[in-house]
């Protein structure tokens, strides 16, 4: 697996990045050599921040972990994809490397897997044209954390959702 370490608002060790280089490689049993892993490390008021992204065939692995010292949030990180692996472990078995997760079945044969999705609930609501401002301010005012709506500009379909920082995104659908 190919690793991308990036540093923000501070200096990146040599001492933190062969730490990292040393955690992550232990996820390369689990994915082919031209997967790729990008891990961006972040300091903020004291939150040490790593978000991890592995792209692997056509599979996303993302994790974010905030703690106060960087060398537990690398650690909880891997730790959340080996959960996110084992919870999935059936379906993902046909995608990841061949044999793969031989090991982590033994491992984890008492963890409970999810065998199926078990839709609850399903609503249909028409999208109106809008710009992104007036969506955030429609799913506020709903009090959800994401929002469809279709793009007034361009009639695209769009999201709007609430990040974990507080901060919105958009994800506009092509």
């Amino acid at each position: 697996m190919k690793l991308t370490i990036t540093a923000r608002k501070f200096d990146l060790t040599k001492e933190l990045k062969a730490y990292i280089e040393k955690k992550y490689s232990k996820l390369d049993k689990f994915f082919e050599d031209d997967s790729q892993a990008k891990i961006t490390l972040s300091v903020e008021k004291g939150r040490q921040t790593v978000e991890a992204t592995i792209y692997s065939k056509n599979m996303i692995y993302r994790v974010e972990e905030v703690t106060g010292d960087m060398y537990i949030s690398i650690d909880k990180s891997i730790d959340t994809i080996e959960r996110q692996i084992r919870k999935h472990k059936t379906r993902l078995e046909k995608r990841l490397k061949a044999g793969s997760l031989t090991g982590l079945v033994e491992t984890y044969k008492d963890v409970e897997e999810e065998k199926e999705f078990n839709i609850v609930k399903t609503k249909r609501f028409e999208t109106k044209p809008m710009s992104a401002e007036e969506a955030i301010l429609q799913m506020n005012l709903l009090g959800h954390e994401f929002f469809v709506f279709e793009n007034d500009k361009d009639g695209a379909t769009n999201i709007v959702y609430r990040r974990k920082d507080k901060d919105y995104g958009l994800i506009e659908v092509k």
